[in-house]
C-alpha cells in the first residue's frame, strides 16, 4: 500500500495524556487532500513505533492526525487496514538507501536525525515495538528484513554483507531510539551537523568492506 495517502474532515478531540496518540499529539488542524492522507499515515507509523499493534486504537489514529475517525475509515478502510500498510519498509527504504555508496553512511544518519526532528516519523523505527504485536510482529519482521536490510546488502561488496548491512541499521535504530524514544536531551538539543559528523562514520564503516 502507498504512504502517499488524503480528504479533510473536523479535529477530532485530543486523547489522553499517556495513551496512544494523547498529550504528545500536535494540535488538530484543518487539511485538504493529499496532506490529511499523509497525516493520517504518518500518525499510525508513529503510534506504531511506541505502541503494541493491539493497544493503537482508530480514535488514537484520527486523534493525532487531527482527522475524523470516520475520515480514518473512507479512506483506509478501518484501522487494521490501515496499520498492514504502514507495516510496509517499501517507501521509506528507497529515501533512506538514496544516496551513493561512499556517503551512504552520512546520508541515512541525517534522514534518521531530520525525519524525527522535522516530522516526527522514523523510516524503520517502528520495528522496535515487533514483539508486542503479535502475528503482526511476524510480518513487520520480514518486511523490515526483506525491505531493509536485505536491499541494503545487496548495495554492499563483500562475503559479509548482510551481516554489515544489519549492523549498519542497528546502528540507525539505535540513534532513531535514542531520539525518538528515549528523548536524550543532549541528541535533541545538538546541531543535526554536529551529530552526523559524529556518528555516520561508525555507520559508514560497516558499508565499507
Amino acid at each position: 500500500m502507498s504512504t502517499d495517502l488524503t480528504g479533510t474532515a473536523p479535529a477530532a478531540p485530543a486523547a489522553t495524556a499517556g495513551a496512544p496518540g494523547g498529550a504528545d499529539a500536535p494540535a488538530p488542524v484543518r487539511q485538504d487532500g493529499a496532506a490529511t492522507r499523509a497525516a493520517i499515515v504518518r500518525a499510525a507509523r508513529h503510534l506504531l513505533a511506541r505502541h503494541a499493534h493491539g493497544d493503537i486504537t482508530l480514535k488514537a489514529i484520527a486523534a493525532r492526525a487531527g482527522v475524523s475517525a470516520p475520515l480514518v475509515v473512507k479512506y483506509f478502510g478501518g484501522r487494521d487496514a490501515l496499520l498492514a500498510g504502514v507495516m510496509s519498509f517499501e517507501s521509506d527504504v528507497a529515501e533512506l538507501l538514496d544516496a551513493p555508496t561512499a556517503d551512504l553512511g552520512r546520508h541515512m544518519v541525517r534522514h534518521v536525525l531530520t525525519g524525527q526532528a522535522e516530522h516526527g516519523a522514523d523510516p524503520i523505527l517502528r520495528i522496535v515495538f515487533a514483539p508486542l504485536h503479535g502475528e503482526q510482529g511476524d510480518i513487520l519482521r520480514a518486511n523490515f528484513r526483506s525491505h531493509v536490510t536485505e536491499r541494503l546488502a545487496a548495495r554492499l561488496d563483500g562475503d559479509d554483507s548482510p551481516l554489515r548491512a544489519e549492523l549498519a541499521v542497528s546502528l540507525l535504530l539505535g540513534l532513531g531510539a535514542m531520539y525518538g524514544i528515549a528523548r536524550g536531551p543532549h541528541v535533541r538539543d545538538a546541531a543535526i551537523d554536529d551529530v552526523v559528523e559524529r556518528y555516520a562514520p561508525a555507520v559508514q564503516a560497516q558499508l565499507t568492506p
